[in-house]
């Protein structure tokens, strides 16, 4: 690790917001924004160690005691990258709201907490939380000394009691090309993808009484050549939200494919219930985190500012009223889980799997 200690920075949460959301990150290159997160560090007076994940794209762990409290977000965002703007109200622009706004929060609470002399804060910043996250698997091998994770995501400033997992299929037809004069001599891979997606609905998926229903989306759909050309192939991508054990929806899906397409099945995050320190709020979630694939940081609680509702979107933003209690938050929640008994911890309270 490198870095000083013995700085005194005065950030301003909505400034360095703005800083993040400037910086293109879309998942697969999250370089810059990674390189300048770590440099602020530095300068802030925090030893910095960048984790590399892939060629040109590192995770950022900051530390100045540790053995406390890991703060941790994602850099990624969703493409296509859209700069920041900025009323009286609302910051506006990709990773706003999820997660570049809540990584500005964090970073204002630990220098917070710092100052005040509470040095058993960690940062942990990862890559790729957008597209598999490769990161959050490459950071459960850090040399972690916490013992509880924050981990943030916009949750309207509430705690999560429990959020879905993921879990991601890959779907393939195959037909016989032919001159779309003469379809009788070939079979359309298309057509066979149509009627196979109109079933879908009719699978019988599981369901939780806090986290609801299984739900999927068909996210992606590919296939064909030309217009004048029977298909001979044609591929769709699911993203399934879990409630909870994956190999039921596994069963489900192979017998709704069975004999009709090729399933391949790909990053799968687990459903989690987390612990809810006494005095806060909390509320089921139905997205997925890192939380579950960062285990060796310690118990995990997922909580933000801003609202998933806002995230993904054309328009993203963030009320720049919520990012300044996020930093309040991040503080008050820190100080509760250092002070909160570090065991015995269950495996329903430390964020593995549901």
């Amino acid at each position: 690790m490198t870095g000083w200690r013995g700085a005194r920075p005065v950030r301003d949460v909505v400034a360095l917001a703005w800083e993040l959301v400037a910086i293109d990150s879309v998942s697969g290159r999250e370089g810059p924004v990674m390189e300048h997160v770590a440099d602020l560090l530095v300068r802030g007076g925090w030893a910095v160690e960048r984790q590399e994940v892939t060629p040109g794209r590192d995770n950022v762990w900051a530390t100045r005691r540790g053995g406390g409290v890991t703060l941790s977000t994602h850099l990624d965002t969703v493409p296509p990258f859209i700069g920041p703007s900025l009323d009286d109200e609302r910051l506006w622009g990709r990773g706003a709201c999820d997660a570049k706004g809540i990584a500005a929060a964090m970073i204002c609470a630990a220098e917070r907490l710092a100052e005040k002399g509470e040095e058993r804060i960690d940062l942990l910043f990862v890559v790729g939380e957008e597209a598999g996250s490769d990161g959050a698997v490459a950071a459960n091998e850090l040399p972690a000394t916490s013992r509880a994770l924050i981990n943030g995501e916009p949750t309207e400033g509430r705690l999560a009691s429990g959020a879905k997992g993921s879990l991601r299929v890959r779907v393939d037809t195959a037909g016989v090309a032919a001159h779309s004069a003469y379809p009788g001599r070939g079979r359309s891979a298309i057509d066979a993808m149509v009627r196979l997606l109109s079933d879908l609905h009719a699978v019988p998926l599981p369901e939780d009484p806090e986290l609801g229903s299984t739900t999927v989306n068909v996210g992606m759909l590919e296939g064909g050549s030309a217009a004048n050309v029977v298909p001979a192939a044609c591929s769709a991508e699911l993203l399934v939200r879990l409630v909870g054990d994956d190999r039921p929806v596994r069963s489900a899906l192979d017998a709704w494919a069975a004999g009709r397409a090729t399933l391949t099945y790909g990053a799968h995050v687990p459903a989690v219930r987390y612990f809810v320190p006494e005095g806060f709020e909390a509320m089921p979630v139905a997205f997925t985190t890192d939380a579950p694939l960062l285990s060796a940081w310690g118990r995990a609680v997922l909580y933000g500012p801003g609202s998933i509702h806002r995230a993904h979107r054309p328009d993203e933003s963030i009320e720049l009223d919520a990012l300044r209690a996020g930093v309040d938050g991040y503080e008050r929640l820190a100080r509760a889980l250092l002070a909160s008994p570090p065991e015995p911890v269950s495996a329903e309270t430390t964020g593995s799997p549901a």
